[in-house]
């Protein structure tokens, strides 16, 4: 498509927010703020995130950030529900 990463294809960003969604009390707080924070750290790409995006090139690098922005989402609602519990 002649394009780094097409917004018209989504499937990266289905995935990230899944990963980002492992394990989390159930509820729609719980769905809003992992939407949110996956968001933050896609759009944000903090070490690694940013590199990878930069240096991975094709399809695997357009995964590999967003799974990554995944993981953060995932370690902060993970620890916001330690805290809560």
């Amino acid at each position: 498509m002649e394009t780094h990463d097409h917004p018209a294809i989504v499937w990266d960003e289905i995935i990230g927010f899944l990963v980002t969604m492992i394990g989390v009390p159930a509820g729609w707080g719980w769905i809003v703020a992992g939407f949110i924070l996956f968001r933050f750290f896609d759009i944000a790409k903090p070490w690694p995130i940013k590199f990878i995006d930069s240096h991975v090139q094709g399809g695997l690098g357009i995964i590999l950030d967003d799974l990554l922005a995944g993981i953060y989402g995932l370690g902060i609602l993970h620890l916001v529900a330690f805290i809560l519990e």
